[in-house]
């Protein structure tokens, strides 16, 4: 509600109650929201807040986790379809809640959607109830959001495993699934995990891990009961990746042992995978995102960059300024921070809303990560 406020106000952003954007997220929310809508109405009319509750809280999650931080650059521009998406979202879900948290809801209503919308009813509880459109539920897109949003969590395991910072880009991820993601999707994971492109997986997955497996006692003891040991020492002569492959592709292991043979599955071993130097490596359920750790000097300018956008935003807040104030940058560094921010001044002015820039020798600057000094001044 507060982004909405705070970028809507300085768009001066008025709605009109259309919605017709193409954009890949736009479409994905406001399907999620339709859900929303029929499971929430269903399940009031059978009493059960506790569904609604649950519906309630998982789109509120998908609307501020997803939505809302994958668009902060729409939103930053101005951009009409995002903030009237938002919009949109944001009045059905306080008319949605409104039976179920009276006051807070009727807060929302006057303080914000009254205030761009004034001829709308004077209370959210003489509004009508949302009308849930079919025709606006995407489920395949649904499918391909959450994939992308499951290959996003196993990337930044990846790199939080590997210790590199998430503000340092790099070169490139190798994701599974990459045919079924659309372009736009791939552009999301990729600035996610900040990294400069998305490659599919399936060409290079033997070079980037090691395999080693062992037999899961658990599962193939109840299955074979005084065979397993046999069979743990038969899987301990194979070739493990060969047989990974096999068993995740959805085909048995076949272990051939004293004229008997026994099938042994994914959950019959414990598998256990070592990234190769110079990979982050993170799977879960078949799916995997690997990501090259190679750091170029270019990379690394870059990353410098980052951190000293990072370091002008931070003091934006400190220094009280509006989201929209245009400034006047006044900074020194080391020579590692100057060939950065000359090098990046074009980027650097756009994030920051600096209208003019100017180093000053004189300004002092501490010893440490970022050695960089700074003086903002309202313009």
């Amino acid at each position: 509600v507060s982004f909405l406020t705070l970028y809507g106000k300085a768009a001066d952003f008025k709605p009109t109650g259309v919605l017709n954007s193409e954009n890949t997220l736009d479409r994905w929310i406001i399907s999620k929201l339709n859900r929303t809508i029929d499971e929430c109405d269903r399940s009031f009319t059978d009493f059960d807040s506790q569904s609604a509750g649950r519906a309630l809280a998982t789109f509120i999650d998908e609307l501020s986790n997803w939505y809302v931080r994958r668009s902060r650059r729409r939103f930053w521009d101005g951009d009409a379809q995002a903030l009237e998406t938002l919009h949109h979202c944001i009045k059905t879900l306080t008319l949605i809640m409104a039976p179920m948290v009276p006051f807070i809801t009727e807060k929302v209503w006057q303080d914000v959607i009254k205030v761009v919308q004034p001829d709308e009813v004077e209370s959210v509880h003489l509004a009508d109830w949302p009308i849930f459109k079919k025709e606006a539920v995407d489920l395949e897109l649904g499918d391909a959001v959450a994939a992308t949003r499951r290959l996003v969590e196993l990337g930044r395991a990846a790199r939080a495993e590997s210790g590199v910072k998430i503000r340092q880009p790099l070169g490139r991820a190798l994701i599974s699934g990459f045919g079924r993601l659309s372009h736009e999707l791939q552009s999301e994971i990729a600035d996610e995990l900040n990294v400069h492109r998305i490659e599919d997986l399936s060409s290079a997955d033997g070079e980037l891990v090691d395999y080693s497996i062992k037999a899961n006692f658990r599962t193939l003891g109840t299955k074979y009961g005084a065979n397993v040991q046999e069979i743990a020492t038969a899987l301990s002569k194979l070739n493990a990746a060969e047989i990974v492959a096999k068993v995740r592709s959805g085909q048995p292991q076949i272990i051939a042992s004293n004229d008997l043979s026994f099938e042994v599955n994914e959950e019959d071993l414990i598998i256990t995978e070592t990234p190769r130097s110079g990979w982050a490596v993170a799977s879960h359920d078949g799916e995997s995102v690997a990501i090259d750790l190679t750091i170029t000097p270019e990379l690394h300018q870059e990353g410098v960059i980052r951190e000293i956008i990072r370091a002008i935003q931070e003091e934006r807040k400190n220094a009280g300024f509006d989201v929209s104030d245009r400034i006047k940058l006044i900074w020194n560094g080391s020579a590692e921070v100057s060939d950065a921010l000359e090098s990046g001044i074009k980027l650097i002015s756009e994030e920051v809303l600096a209208l003019e820039v100017a180093k000053d020798p004189s300004l002092k600057f501490a010893d440490g990560e970022l050695e960089l000094g700074l003086k903002l001044l309202r313009l």
